[in-house]
């Protein structure tokens, strides 16, 4: 790591990096519906609504879109838009939404649970259920977010598939785009789809995310850090978007 990158790293949290890595997930996405699920994913794509993805819908989390952007827990002033389910259905079938789901389990061509650990018949744990996992996938662009990255999450094949990976389905809309777990940044660059390391959180080493990964990851020769937040992006996460610092407590300090 580079003296910058160290001095950075002791003003930056390891939560601000993970909600400047959430929030590039949604860059360039133009007018689509951005579904994060979680605190810092739902930091993140506050974010990118209020610098580099402005034509993002939001929601208030039910039939609403917002045009403000509300801190964590508050009220929108703003309504810019009615959402009933039914619409809602027909941009997720559509390829317009980009949602940021969590993952019990995700394999290295990016197949993910959420339903339970261990065999499907009879659980060692029951979790969510697979809910809308399946449908997210196969129709529109999936991203993930992983809190606490280990190899009992990272794992080479999932107790259940929930969400499709690439090596169980092609189509118009699949289109999983990135992996953010509170280590690094990885997308599907690798060979046929699989997992590919994009970019290491300051504080991290390449060492470390592949001693906490359960199956062959696919690493560049050269593997850059997650990019510095800017001044502004710093204000906001701290001042707008989250003043109660909710961040850290989903990746502690």
């Amino acid at each position: 790591m580079t003296e910058t990158a160290t001095a950075h790293a002791t003003t930056v949290s390891r939560a601000e990096y993970c909600v400047i890595a959430c929030a590039e997930a949604w860059r360039g996405d133009g007018e689509i519906l951005a579904s994060p699920m979680g605190t810092i994913p739902s930091i993140g794509a506050r974010l990118a609504k209020l610098t580099f993805s402005p034509d993002l819908l939001l929601t208030d989390g039910e039939a609403l879109i917002v045009a403000d952007v509300p801190a964590l827990g508050a009220e929108p002033q703003l309504v810019e838009g009615w959402l009933p389910y039914r619409q809602h259905l027909a941009m997720v079938t559509g390829g317009k939404r980009h949602v940021m789901m969590g993952a019990s389990q995700i394999d290295r061509f990016g197949n993910q649970n959420i339903s339970c650990i261990g065999d499907w018949e009879r659980p060692a744990r029951q979790l969510l259920g697979v809910r809308g996992a399946p449908v997210n996938t196969l129709n529109n662009p999936t991203s993930y977010w992983v809190p606490k990255h280990g190899p009992r999450v990272f794992v080479e094949r999932v107790d259940m598939v929930c969400g499709v990976g690439y090596d169980r389905a092609t189509g118009p809309y699949h289109d999983l785009r990135r992996v953010v777990s509170d280590l690094g940044v990885f997308d599907f660059a690798g060979e046929d789809h699989a997992m590919r390391l994009a970019s290491i959180h300051p504080g991290v080493s390449v060492e470390q995310v592949l001693a906490a990964t359960g199956f062959p990851l696919a690493v560049p020769a050269d593997v850059p850090f997650t990019r510095e937040p800017t001044a502004a992006e710093l204000r906001l996460i701290r001042e707008v978007i989250d003043p109660k610092n909710w961040r850290d407590r989903e990746v502690r300090p």
